[in-house]
Order: C-alpha cells, then structure tokens, then sequence
C-alpha cells in the first residue's frame, strides 16, 4: 500500500485507512471476533490508518477497547486516531450535545489512553466545534497535551475556514476530517482551498456515502432498527430512486474498468490530492479486501470526465437531519 504525508506537518500514513464505528455503532450489529480479525487484516494489507473515538463507544469505550485489543504487537507500526468533543449523556437525535471543555478533553483523552492501552495518540480530533468554548482554549489543551507527550498531531472534524485558522495560530492543525465522496462535494469549494494554503492534510470520512457507493445497498426499510441508514434522508424514498440511478451508473463505468463501485470511488478520491487519505468503514474481511483494491487502481482522464459528467455536484439528499448538520465557519 502506498503512504501518503497528511499535511506539512501530519503522520505519514497508508493511502486507505480503516474507520471502526461501524464496528460498535450505527450500521447494525457486528461480530466482535470478525471485527477484530478484519482490523488485523487491515494491518497485512498495508493499511497502517485506524479511526477511532469516545462517541462510537457511546461512553463506554467499546470501541477503542476493540481496536486496542486488535492492534497488540503491531501497536507501534501504525498511527491512531480517536476523537473528543460530545456531551454523550445529553445527545439525543435532535440535539448534538457538545463540550469541548479543557477539563473534558483532559478526561476524555485520560480514558483513550486506558481503553487503547497505549501511551500515547497519534491524531486527536475535536469531533465537532462546540461554539460554547473559544477554539484557542481547546487548541491549547491540546498543545499542552502533545507537549506532556499524550498526543502527537492535532486533528479537526468539520471544521470551517475561519475556525481552522484560529485553531491553527495556536497549535498547527495537522489534519481536517470531513464527509468527502462521490456523493458528497461541499468541501471542495471552501474548505479544501484553506487546508492546501496552510498546509493541513484531509481525511474523508464516509467516502463510500455510507454504504450507497457499494454493491449492498437496499431500501430504508430493511436495515436493521439500529442502522442508521432507516432514516439517513439519502435513503428515504425519491432520494433513494435519484442516488440508486446514479450508482447504475457508476457501476457501468466502475465495470468497463474493472473495478466495483466502491474501488471507482476510492480511487476517485486518491486522484483529488496527495494528501488527501480517506477512510472507510467495514465490518468484515471481504469487504475490506475489496476496499484495498482501490489503492492500485489508476483511472483514466477519460473515466475522470465521465464521473464528473454523472456526478457533477454530489448525490441527492442532505447527509445529516438538520439538528446535527455541523456547521462551518
């Protein structure tokens, strides 16, 4: 697996990285055992990129428990990334309950480090700007923290221009993770640009929009209770129909290349900068070796143009209910 640099300053990583909420949260139930063969895989294959964080535990830790249990005596070969910044005991799915308080960042990474049983982080993101501290007091607790050694890079989620700025004259921001696919486009207007100027590196998340740019996706209705996916607005009726056209698609051009739908949109994704590491969510092996394809698939300037042709500004249907859209600035 090729390495990539994120950002002027940021760890060097494997081009495809491996996001574990799925794993704990989310997308239905999993299997402890195949989720920890899966992360094992992962490592043989060359991805040395494992996403983590407090809220995909939902307080618990379950799930940097899993990924640290899973990564015994390769530890110190890969980078870790886990995540601060959510009042998980009042979240609900109306309010995303935010604190990025010193004193909880303290805490929260306190608790990483047990749950991964490690010494130290590799990236740690704030999850989401919480608007109720000033983004300089939570650059430097972070500052602060990589200096005592606990963290190595700072790392932001959703995060706009302006606010990047900011946090970046404080302590430099190594890496901005946001929602980036085929599906959706937003950061390449705004955003992107910021990160190029300052020199941060860019890790999207969900690059396969949620499962929609696979060869498993289904109506809303038949996920389980507990998948996100019964509700995503992408899956509710008349987006369904648009975005299940457009991966038809898709999956033609993907086939005249050799490839599924989902290697077509990872692929897509390493062509847009070389500092650019998406990470996608699996639960089992044979979707992630799947996945892996993706790193040695080179398109065309001819398949670049058709995707742009059927995809000219992203799928259809918002990717958050409104009260949890992040908002940049």
């Amino acid at each position: 697996m090729q390495k990539r640099r994120l950002g002027k300053n940021g760890p060097e990583v494997s081009a495809l990285g491996l996001g574990t909420m799925g794993m704990t949260m989310a997308y239905g139930a999993a299997n402890n055992d195949e989720s920890i063969a899966t992360i094992r895989r992962a490592y043989e294959l060359g991805i040395t990129h494992f996403d983590t964080a407090e809220l995909y535990g939902q307080g618990t830790g379950t799930n940097e428990r899993l990924l640290g249990t899973a990564i015994k005596g390769f530890r110190d070969k890969i980078v870790i990334a886990t995540k601060f910044g959510f009042d998980l005991p009042n979240m609900t799915a109306t309010h995303a309950a935010l604190d990025s308080r010193p004193e909880r960042i303290r805490l929260v990474v306190e608790n990483s480090l047990r749950y991964l049983q490690t010494d130290y982080i590799d990236v740690l993101y704030q999850h989401r700007v919480d608007p109720a501290v000033p983004i300089e007091d939570v650059a430097g607790t972070v500052k602060d923290l990589i200096s005592a050694g606990k963290v190595r890079f700072f790392g932001m989620c959703e995060a706009g221009p302006a606010t990047l700025r900011r946090a970046h004259a404080v302590q430099p921001v190594s890496v901005l993770q946001t929602e980036y696919s085929l599906f959706e486009r937003a950061v390449e207007r705004d955003v992107l640009p910021v990160t190029r100027e300052l020199g941060i590196g860019f890790v999207p998340y969900s690059p396969l929009g949620r499962g929609f740019l696979t060869s498993a996706v289904k109506p809303a209705a038949e996920y389980e209770e507990a998948d996100m996916r019964r509700w995503d607005n992408r899956w509710q009726e008349a987006h369904y129909q648009a975005n299940l056209a457009t991966v038809e698609q898709l999956r033609q051009l993907a086939g005249s290349n050799g490839l599924t739908v989902a290697q077509l949109a990872l692929a897509w994704l390493l062509t847009q900068r070389d500092d650019i590491a998406p990470i996608f969510g699996t639960k089992n092996r044979s979707r992630l070796e799947e996945n892996v394809g993706a790193a040695k698939a080179p398109l065309s300037a001819s398949t670049l143009a058709r995707v742009e042709e059927i995809l000219p500004n992203g799928g259809s249907g918002s990717r958050y209910p409104p009260a949890h859209m992040p908002s940049w600035t």
